[in-house]
């Protein structure tokens, strides 16, 4: 069910990965707008890990992180309850390139389906599906104006990626904040649990100084609406900074899209933080049935 949008004739002739970076190419009205529309288009890894075994990709590079990089602000409440209840969840990831999988060797390694695996090991007993919703080359008014088709599966968490292409194209950031304030209240509305996803930590994004500034802005925004964050930023600069891990380990030749490790160690991270708001939320019941 996962669905990365591509114009039918490119995908009937390309993999997805590249269809996905050219479709951005042809649809950019500027040329600063993304990095990617100007490089040569670079597949992930040349070596392909079997996805029979989720963690084969891990091998010669273990995916770890302090939990407290990454962990949750705010509960994620609709989503921890079926969890817990072993009934069946429904997630609709919505972003540009980096939810949608450019980059990857293959549909099987863009965040989302690496996600939903995570999700399915994690807990076996409850139904889970990971829709993607990811098209190359979107900001926040993109996504804000397909949000009904975004909403359309009745998901219990929506998990909205976005800021990366504002901060390319020298973007305005209090309209992104208008935009993603109003996108929160929309998805809220319908029941649904919002976690929000913010730029990724790469060369071509941390060319623009802005990148903070939108960081900055998204956390904000979650404080306020009191969303859970998952800070992807921070998740990636650990990596690079303090893992020691080189760009291109985890980045294409396009310095902005994740290769086939990244996305896999994003998803397999965010599957943990989801897990753990799970497990506190248990807590949380068990103390109020105490009470």
């Amino acid at each position: 069910m996962h669905c990365l949008k591509l114009g039918s004739r490119i995908g009937s002739a390309l993999t997805a990965p590249l269809a996905a970076l050219v479709l951005g190419a042809m649809t950019s009205t500027t040329l600063t707008v993304a990095a990617y529309a100007q490089q040569p288009v670079a597949l992930a890894s040349a070596e392909k890990p079997s996805t029979d075994d989720i963690s084969a990709i891990f091998k010669d590079r273990p995916c770890v992180l302090t939990k407290a990089l990454t962990q949750f602000d705010a509960p994620i409440t609709r989503t921890a309850k079926r969890l817990n209840d072993h009934e069946p969840i429904t997630i609709v990831a919505v972003g540009s390139s980096s939810t949608g999988g450019a980059g990857a060797s293959s549909p099987a390694f863009s965040y989302p389906s690496r996600l939903e695996r995570e999700l399915r090991l994690k807990y076996p007993d409850a139904p889970i599906t990971v829709i993607n919703r990811g098209i190359n080359g979107e900001d926040a008014a993109d996504m804000m104006a397909r949000l009904d088709d975004v909403l359309a599966p009745k998901p219990d968490l929506v998990i909205w990626q976005l800021g990366t292409n504002t901060v390319l194209r020298d973007g305005s950031i209090p309209a992104t904040s208008d935009i993603l304030q109003s996108g929160i209240t929309r998805i809220k509305a319908t029941g649904a649990d919002v976690l929000l996803i913010d730029p990724q930590f790469s060369p071509s994004v941390n060319a623009k100084p802005a990148v903070h500034d939108m960081v900055a802005m998204i956390g904000l925004v979650a404080k306020q609406t009191h969303v859970p964050v998952f800070r992807r930023y921070v998740a990636m600069r650990h990596w690079h900074e303090d893992q020691s891990i080189p760009f291109d380990r985890f980045i294409i030749a396009d310095g902005l899209h994740m290769n086939d490790w990244g996305y896999s160690c994003l998803a397999r991270l965010l599957a943990d933080d989801i897990a753990t708001a799970v497990m506190r939320s248990r807590t949380v019941a068990g103390v109020k049935a105490q009470q």
